[in-house]
């Protein structure tokens, strides 16, 4: 991209960034010139992403489930970091999914919720108080074509990602008529390492899931579709972005 790119220098934090679609979204936006914030649960994966995408990259331990991690975000991060012009919330999980609704844990179900919604609507809190001060900024949530369409096993994950659109929804007709822009991607199936997640690390089963399914998104099908969305002109607003592989189409 040129010198005269609209967001060369912008910072952007990405939650969940230690690998699969976070951290494809995050080469992303340093590719167009961004300052990237790699958070995440996991410092030596952060670390590892932020090494391999160079000096624009900074790793940030960060527990979107944690009260006092969100709470102490800018203490942790350096100065230069603070005012962020672009908050992409992908972290999420489906840990216990892919069940029969009585025969999953409540505190399975209950994380799903907590990391999910709650996690994300408690970053977006955080972050947007300087975006609202600066009249600028961009939030990107990644929700899912789950959020608009249930399927059986997926209660739990299905109801967080419906959560997710309507307050992505509602956030933007908040902010209509201002300087802040807000965001939805919905991706159908992308192949990453959260079904290996999912059922804790059962590497076959997770193969297998994939394998069955068929065509699957690649992480960075899903990242261009967040570059796209963040590089529109200021009075164009991408309020949703669905995108799904050839076999879901």
């Amino acid at each position: 991209m040129g010198e005269t790119h609209p967001d060369r220098g912008l910072v952007a934090l990405i939650t969940g960034a230690g690998g699969g679609i976070g951290a494809a979204v995050a080469a992303a936006l340093a590719a167009i010139g961004c300052r990237v914030v790699c958070a995440g649960r996991r410092l030596d994966r952060l670390e590892a992403t932020a090494r391999r995408l160079g000096p624009l990259a900074h790793a940030l331990e960060l527990d979107v489930a944690d009260p006092i991690s969100v709470e102490s975000l800018f203490d942790r991060l350096p100065e230069a970091l603070h005012d962020i012009d672009i908050l992409v919330n992908n972290a999420g999980h489906d840990v216990g999914g892919r069940r029969r609704f009585d025969q999953g844990e409540m505190a399975e179900w209950q994380s799903i919720v907590e990391t999910n919604v709650v996690g994300l609507v408690r970053v977006t809190h955080k972050v947007i108080a300087g975006m609202v001060a600066r009249d600028r900024g961009h939030i990107v949530n990644l929700g899912s074509i789950a959020g608009t369409r249930g399927y059986a096993g997926g209660t739990l994950y299905a109801g967080s990602k419906f959560a997710v659109h309507g307050f992505s929804e509602s956030l933007r007709l908040d902010f209509r008529n201002t300087g802040i822009r807000v965001t939805e991607i919905l991706p159908g199936m992308v192949q990453t390492d959260f079904a290996f997640h999912r059922w804790r690390g059962d590497e076959e089963r997770a193969k297998r899931f994939y394998q069955e399914f068929g065509v699957c998104l690649a992480p960075e099908d899903v990242a261009r579709m967040v570059a796209f969305a963040v590089q529109q002109p200021p009075h164009v607003v991408i309020a949703q972005l669905m995108v799904v592989p050839i076999s879901q189409s």
